[in-house]
This record gives structure tokens, C-alpha cells and sequence, in this order.
């Protein structure tokens, strides 16, 4: 599985009804568990953005159909990012000529 790292920030109409994000967020692991993903951590953080989550994707194709679900909602904005674990940069540091 690609690993990717989810970046989202609260549109006006996710922060106008914050209270309801917790059931959001529910709703979202049960989206990724139906397209055979995995949620695998969520953070609320302070900066730039207001949450980054750690997920698993058979594929981008996957990740993206996710990421346009969630986002047509309204309430949050995304930016994905394909992360690579440690063996699969050695790996592809291995394969430069």
C-alpha cells in the first residue's frame, strides 16, 4: 500500500459546524476502509494547516477518488502528498545510475 500524508485546512463551512467534525472524521475512516484504504492516524495541529492524516491507498488513483469525496463535502480543503518509507527511498536511491 502507498502511504500518503494529508494535509487539510477547515473551510467557513467546516469551522461553522466544528462540532459535528468528530462524526465527519468517522466518516471519513468508513471511506477509506470502502475503497480498501486505511486511515491511519489523524492530528489536529496548529500553523498552516488545522489537521494532517496519515493514510494508506492501494494506488494514487485511490487516494485521489478519497480526497474528492471528502472535499466535495465543503467542509475541509485538501493537499496530498505520496509518501515513501524508508526502504522505498533506499530503494529508489539504489536504482540511480
Amino acid at each position: 500500500m502507498a502511504t500518503f500524508v494529508i494535509l487539510l485546512r477547515f473551510t467557513p463551512q467546516g469551522i461553522g459546524s466544528i462540532k459535528d467534525s468528530p462524526k465527519r472524521l468517522d466518516a471519513a475512516k468508513q471511506a477509506f476502509r470502502a475503497m480498501g484504504a486505511e486511515l491511519k492516524q489523524w492530528y489536529l495541529v496548529s500553523g498552516q494547516y488545522d489537521a494532517v492524516v496519515i493514510g494508506e491507498a492501494p494506488d494514487d488513483e485511490t487516494a485521489m477518488k478519497l480526497a474528492l469525496l471528502i472535499g466535495s463535502q465543503g467542509n475541509i480543503r485538501t493537499e496530498t502528498l505520496r509518501a515513501f518509507t524508508e526502504d522505498e527511498y533506499r530503494k529508489i536511491i539504489a536504482a540511480l545510475p
